[in-house]
């Protein structure tokens, strides 16, 4: 609307009556988009999503500059969508706030460490071992579970894989996290007063040249935090845990000898386990199966090849005993592409018609880095 004249002044209420009433109207519009911001918080939280997606927002962004006709208004219509996108997140990470995540070991763990980035808002439950974080999570006594899928130089957690193939959660993500492991002891403890070592068999193995070279005994515990707390409590400095500087802090115990995993950039993966799927989204370009095949020739060879028949790429297989049968194994796959496409659904219509026990585990954007 002009501004309209009334003698010599300008005469500017229509104008802003005009603006009173698209201010009320976007008033409404605004509280029609927090509801559905609570709504994408709900779903969120039951499938283990973090609040921030930085493509989702470049994805608004983008389709947000098509809408401007007058480009001298754009710059500032950014603006606008960007303080709104930054106002949903504050408001779902509020909603979030409760949201628990199930993990294996204690505060200071890395399990820990990596779902606190992850999830910045939620807390953390703290279970003695991969069973318990994941039953918590299967029985809804905890939103989610975070738990290690690989390490880049101890391999599987197969105690996981397990875990998923007779479970019932759904993987949602993938996030990897570099691993610094280092040696503990209590005060007045060193190198040479050490004679065991204990960790998580992963802590071990990332360790396994440093501990032989030192000539320590071993013993494995549930977690690496679990060592911490064990050599913590005992106050002998004949014994020396494997674990992060968090536990160090956490359990009061000095750093002796800081980076003792033999592999510089040693990555774990972590898993988002959530009782309900995903929705697939176009953007999706991973995928987890697992699946059993029939006892006959070729069986295996065949299922593999259906997923290249249709131009997926096979990046990891993985068997794993089933405990059922003897010699029965089960097939732990992940894979390049998006499944929630018709060819997508195409192979996994033909996977199922030679594979027993075909299980899909979820449907996500390539791991993140954290």
């Amino acid at each position: 609307m002009k501004i309209t004249k009334k003698g010599d002044i300008l005469d500017i209420s229509q104008t802003r009556k005009e603006i009173d009433r698209i201010d009320r109207e976007m008033a409404k519009l605004f509280e029609e988009r927090m509801a559905a911001s609570k709504e994408v918080a709900g779903y969120k939280q039951k499938t283990g999503l973090p609040v921030e997606d930085k493509q989702r927002e470049n994805a608004i962004l983008e389709d947000a500059a098509k809408r401007i006709e007058n480009k001298e208004y754009l710059p500032y219509y950014i603006d606008f969508i960007k303080s709104n996108i930054k106002i949903s997140k504050s408001y779902q990470k509020r909603l979030l706030g409760g949201m628990t995540v199930a993990i294996s070991g204690n505060e200071g763990a890395f399990a820990d460490l990596t779902a606190k980035k992850v999830f910045k808002s939620a807390n953390d439950e703290y279970f003695r071992d991969f069973a318990a974080a994941y039953r918590s999570a299967e029985m809804g006594e905890s939103d989610l579970a975070f738990l290690p899928l690989e390490n880049s130089f101890g391999g599987d957690v197969g105690a996981v894989l397990d875990l998923m193939f007779f479970g019932s959660l759904y993987v949602n993500g993938i996030y990897e996290s570099e691993i610094v492991q280092n040696l503990l002891g209590v005060k007045g403890a060193d190198e040479n007063t050490v004679k065991t070592v204990l960790s998580h068999p992963q802590g071990l193995a990332q360790c396994r040249e440093f501990i032989e070279n030192a000539g320590y005994e071993v013993r494995e515990t549930a977690s690496t935090t679990e060592a911490a707390r064990i050599v913590a409590e005992s106050g002998d400095p004949t014994l020396g845990a494997i674990a992060s500087e968090e536990a160090a802090k956490t359990f009061d115990l000095k750093v002796i000898k800081n980076h003792t995993n033999e592999q510089s950039g040693n990555t774990t993966r972590f898993a988002v386990l959530s009782r309900t799927k995903k929705e697939p989204s176009d953007s999706d370009d991973r995928f987890i199966l697992m699946f059993t095949v029939k006892n006959a020739a070729g069986a295996l060879s065949k299922a593999i090849s259906v997923i290249g028949n249709y131009e997926f790429n096979l990046l990891s297989l993985k068997s794993r005993p089933t405990k059922l049968e003897t010699w029965n194994h089960y097939f732990y796959v992940e894979g390049e592409g998006n499944i929630a496409s018709d060819k997508g659904k195409d192979m996994l219509e033909a996977l199922g018609n030679c594979c027993n026990n075909l299980k899909v585990l979820g449907s996500f954007k390539k791991e993140e880095k954290v």
